[in-house]
């Protein structure tokens, strides 16, 4: 069988290249709306990828039937599925027989699995304990129930968990928000994408500040956003030069200010960092964090930003790292909200809204049936 991907403007585009080059015999497997070029992942044109494939099995007798691909392309894909729920099962199986030699179980075996998934997402162990605990107290029917119903009931478990929890985002109820956080965690980046999506989806005029004049490349950064989406940008290297900037922004409707990134260990940064503010002015401000970051150092990151009043955290590079665990400490531990997760460099694209729902799903959907969340 010969399988070839074509790209085009548009379907009868593709149609007329797959004619072209593997006939009128051809059978279109799938077909699906792309977005390529561009510059910073904006400006991106929308085309068209289409599988197309020509059966290419000769000399068939002429009494049988010629097998038709379509039953084929269904029978591969029901094998690959049998197959992967018994490995699956096979893995499911495998992880009990190993805790089951294991005398320090918490839990029953079947509960002790989802509590050491838990632990592998990087849930702190206190609150992974109080979750599967919950779940067997509020479900006392799950303890021979499948893996598939404890899952879920671990899953609502989380969502309910987060219920008190916010996860607003930008409130638009005041005109500066700023943004703080460790140098390297994608913060300018983070600033872009909401810029844009306040443009877009919101219809606000925005501005920028930044005051990061630490590294020139931050600011040269800033700069390139900034020309992108044709919004002003000012360069702030002292509270002066900060309140004159606002002054000069004000009749924007948002006004996003990158603060400088660096050792969040350095007691002297946060200090100087806080100085830099101007107290009299109403601010939002979002701490930025990087979910490939220990969760220890995440927690004391956090912790170290206490004398700035943070109103939610960003998570940022959830593409680059499969545990997720650190969302749910951060807003458990430190009774916090997250306001966005981005997920890739696109601007204004990798940017994403959680919910109690998403962020449960990507903790234990990735889970020990060996399905992926994602």
């Amino acid at each position: 069988m010969k399988v070839k991907k074509y790209i085009a403007t548009t379907m009868p585009e593709a149609m007329k290249q797959i004619r072209k080059e593997l006939g009128k015999n051809a059978v279109i497997l799938n077909s699906k709306e792309i977005q390529e070029g561009g510059f910073l992942g904006l400006f991106k044109k929308r085309k068209i990828e289409v599988i197309a494939a020509l059966d290419e099995m000769p000399n068939f007798p002429k009494q049988n039937k010629k097998p038709d691909i379509r039953e084929q392309k269904e029978k591969i894909k029901n094998n690959y599925s049998d197959n992967r729920d018994i490995l699956n099962e096979l893995k499911h199986l495998k992880q009990l027989v190993q805790l089951q030699a294991d005398s320090n179980n918490k839990f029953e075996l079947e509960f002790q699995v989802f509590y050491q998934h838990l632990i592998e997402q990087e849930v702190s162990p206190p609150i992974a304990e109080q979750l599967i605990r919950q779940t067997q107290e509020k479900n006392p029917s799950l303890k021979d129930a499948p893996v598939e119903e404890i899952r879920e009931a671990l899953q609502k478990e989380i969502e309910q968990s987060l219920e008190d929890t916010t996860f607003s985002g930008l409130s638009y109820n005041t005109k500066i928000v700023q943004f703080v956080g460790p140098t390297g965690v994608g913060k300018t980046t983070s600033i872009a994408k909401i810029a844009a999506n306040s443009m877009l989806n919101d219809k606000k005029s925005v501005a920028f500040i930044t005051m990061d004049t630490y590294r020139i490349a931050a600011i040269e950064q800033l700069k390139t956003y900034a020309q992108i989406l044709d919004v002003p940008v000012e360069v702030a290297y002292s509270l002066e030069d900060y309140n004159e900037a606002i002054i000069k922004l004000s009749h924007y409707d948002l006004i996003l200010v990158d603060t400088a990134g660096r050792n969040f260990r350095d007691e002297q940064y946060v200090k100087e960092l806080k100085d830099s503010m101007n107290e009299n002015l109403a601010v939002e401000t979002f701490l930025v964090l990087s979910l490939t970051a220990k969760p220890k150092d995440i927690l004391e990151i956090y912790d170290s930003f206490d004398k700035i009043p943070i109103k939610e955290v960003i998570f940022t590079k959830l593409d680059e790292t499969t545990q997720y665990g650190s969302m749910l400490n951060i807003c458990l531990e430190k009774q916090t909200g997250i306001a966005y997760l981005t997920n890739g460099q696109d601007v204004p694209d990798d940017i994403l809204n959680p919910s109690p729902s998403k962020i449960s799903e990507m903790i234990v959907g990735e889970s020990i049936n060996g399905r992926s969340s994602n």
